[in-house]
């Protein structure tokens, strides 16, 4: 099923989907479950380490001094409260507390804070597009049909939940995190066609699931982590980009703040930006990352990003610089991201070519070659099929009508091995029709599937529409032709009157 009828989604477990078991499940006090189940509950929360979530109640509590807020541990007080929110962070964070001691405004919202991520989401900030549009988006372009859709006021907010968490450690230098970022960044790249925002936090705060705002809803649909990464790859590949990045040794100076696109950025003083724009906040941090890299002073950098802000059109406030000098001095970045260089220079320096080289290299974890294996892994067989699959479908019919030998010929599988491939998928769609010889044997994909559905839906609208104009078009005369009518139902009479052949109206007359 598409997806179930939005009043009758049972929130719980849309939070269990979201949340795994990041944060409890009942409160550690004052709960309203029944005491057996707090016991039953609390003996599964020890098994594993939890978090919070930031949650706040109008979209104007995201303010200059801070984020107005307060933290909820539990998914009891989630569902209890969620009538009352706007957003929530959908990924839970090991460190969270307040800023004042009022308790008003609350902080720790830091990538680096993760305990881990659950879900993926796509800020998709315009209503140009209806709810198949993106989902013909997903499939198309992306990894697959999401989890969630969220209506928002000005668009949609697409999520892709985790089938399991990614849990975030400081190991490799949060290498878990970067590729979790690097993924994200991937999704939002492949729904460029629905205009998502390319600039949305990774992991930051989204809209909160309700009924009255999810306009799509999947449960089943979530993603392994595994998938995710090969498919995020495979859009690496595309423009040759590695998934990890090793950056060179920061204390030797690589001169960067001397070349001629950085010298560019700092002529550049129209920088206000928009929605879905970058602007003068990614402005001033990067160029603040390229001083940081260049080696130079945490006051030298402030009083250069002192003087370019002063030379903007739309200059920031001396506490928003500030602030971006503490994020950019704070021990957590090495250098500046080259795809957000050559976004600035793309958005402000549109007449001029720069080669943007900031000194750093890559490499990729690569598996051992797949000729070079004795027994393909399962999961590349189903690649194949499902690549054989997607060549060979047609839109208007849901299966592709082949033999087992036809397919096992085709991509070169063992009968024994496809099978096997068949029992345990959850990609892959097998039908039989008929029985003996007349049989025939019908397969697709999951989301090729989708992709019919939404197809025969598209046409369903496409030809209502058809029909209503056409009744309009043949019949506009009459409508026009008729005196002004008080009621619906007096319209309707009229119109049908109006419509009636002659020799009908003569023999209603006689009758009289």
């Amino acid at each position: 099923m598409l997806a179930r009828q939005m009043d009758q989604v049972d929130m719980a477990s849309v939070f269990d989907v979201l949340l795994h078991r990041g944060i409890t499940k009942y409160r550690k006090t004052s709960s309203k479950a029944p005491f057996p189940r707090q016991v039953e509950e609390n003996k599964l929360d020890q098994l594993s380490k939890k978090g919070g979530v930031f949650v706040v109640r109008q979209k104007a509590d995201f303010t200059d001094q801070g984020v107005k807020g307060y933290i909820v541990t539990s998914k009891e007080t989630l569902l209890e409260d969620m009538d009352q929110l706007t957003h929530f962070t959908p990924n839970v964070y090991r460190k969270f507390t307040y800023k004042d001691d009022a308790r008003r405004y609350i902080i720790g919202f830091e990538e680096r804070n993760l305990l881990q991520v659950n879900a993926f989401v796509v800020d998709i900030d315009t209503k140009k597009y209806s709810r198949e549009d993106i989902l013909m988006a997903c499939l198309e372009d992306s990894i697959g049909i999401p989890t969630l859709i969220v209506s928002t006021t000005r668009g949609y907010q697409v999520y892709f939940a985790l089938a399991a968490p990614l849990f975030i450690s400081n190991k490799n230098d949060f290498r878990g995190l970067r590729v979790a970022k690097r993924i994200a960044d991937n999704l939002k790249r492949s729904l460029k066609s629905v205009e998502a925002d390319q600039y949305c936090n990774d992991f930051g705060f989204f809209r909160v699931p309700k009924p009255s705002n999810l306009v799509h809803v999947q449960l089943e649909q979530t993603y392994k982590l595994a998938d995710l990464i090969d498919w995020s790859m495979r859009q690496d590949d595309d423009i040759q980009r590695p998934l990890f990045v090793v950056h060179t040794n920061t204390n030797k100076r690589a001169d960067i703040t001397r070349t001629e696109w950085f010298r560019a950025l700092v002529l550049a003083v129209d920088t206000k930006g928009k929605k879905g724009q970058i602007g003068r906040n990614n402005m001033l941090f990067t160029l603040a990352l390229v001083c940081l890299q260049d080696g130079w002073s945490k006051a030298r950098t402030m009083d250069f990003l002192d003087e370019y802000n002063s030379r903007l059109r739309y200059p920031l406030t001396g506490a928003t610089v500030n602030m971006v000098l503490e994020s950019a001095y704070s021990g957590k970045y090495n250098g500046p991201a080259k795809v957000y260089v050559e976004e600035l220079l793309a958005t402000y320096v549109p007449k001029h070519s720069f080669e943007v080289k900031l000194g750093g290299n890559g490499w990729y974890k690569f598996k051992k070659a797949r000729e070079d294996r004795q027994n393909s892994h399962c999961d590349e067989w189903e690649n194949d099929l499902e690549e054989y699959l997607t060549a060979e479908f047609n839109v208007g019919e849901p299966f592709i009508w082949r033999t087992q030998k036809q397919v096992c010929e085709a991509i070169g599988i063992p009968q024994s091995s496809l099978n096997h491939l068949i029992k345990q998928s959850k990609v892959i769609l097998k039908t039989v029709v008929g029985k003996g010889r007349n049989s025939k044997t019908g397969w697709t994909t999951v989301s090729l599937f989708m992709k019919y559905v939404l197809f025969e839906l598209q046409q369903t609208k496409l030809n209502y529409k058809q029909f209503l104009q056409s009744i309009v078009e043949d019949h506009l005369a009459d409508v026009v032709a008729l005196p002004a009518c008080s009621t619906v139902h007096e319209f309707i009479s009229k119109l049908e009157s109006a419509r009636a052949p002659a020799h009908v109206e003569n023999s209603l007359g006689s009758s009289g």
